[in-house]
């Protein structure tokens, strides 16, 4: 019997070191969505799920960051039409190989007021929606050259 618990105990300790070395030696791999990003917004109509074709699909700029405590960071400009650039920041975090983006912001009463936004960014693509009690659009991006 005591055999047997020995076997057991051994081959439990045996089993964990080799998972910890196994995980150390295999780590999760972080998608590469840091950089400079560019592409188009516009909003859609939200019964059909279609882009609004009375305005046009206007610029979009965005740089994604990582900091030091290993959260993303999502800083937007682009242009509404007019003179006017806004700046809309969005936190991220991990979903297997992507990061999943989200935030609000308020873009002024001229401008539609509080937005939410939401975003998917994987190493190829970063796109989106964003909504207010007025407005629904979607932003498509791709890695800036």
């Amino acid at each position: 019997m005591r055999t047997l618990k020995r076997i057991t105990l051994t081959s439990i300790a045996v089993l964990a070191g080799i998972g910890l070395v196994m995980a150390a030696k295999d780590p999760e791999v972080i998608p590469n969505v840091t950089g400079k990003w560019a592409g188009t917004w516009g909003l859609i109509d939200p019964e059909t799920g279609e882009k609004a074709e009375k305005r046009a699909q206007l610029t979009l700029e965005c740089e994604v960051v990582r900091d030091e405590n290993g959260a993303w960071r999502a800083t937007f400009e682009g242009e509404c039409g007019r003179p006017y650039k806004y700046t809309i920041e969005m936190e991220g975090r991990q979903a297997g190989d992507a990061v999943l983006f989200k935030g609000t912001t308020d873009l002024g009463e001229e401008d539609g007021g509080v937005y939410d936004w939401i975003g998917r960014a994987t190493g190829e693509q970063f796109i989106g929606f964003y909504t207010n009690p007025k407005y629904v659009g979607l932003f498509n991006m791709t890695r800036k050259e």
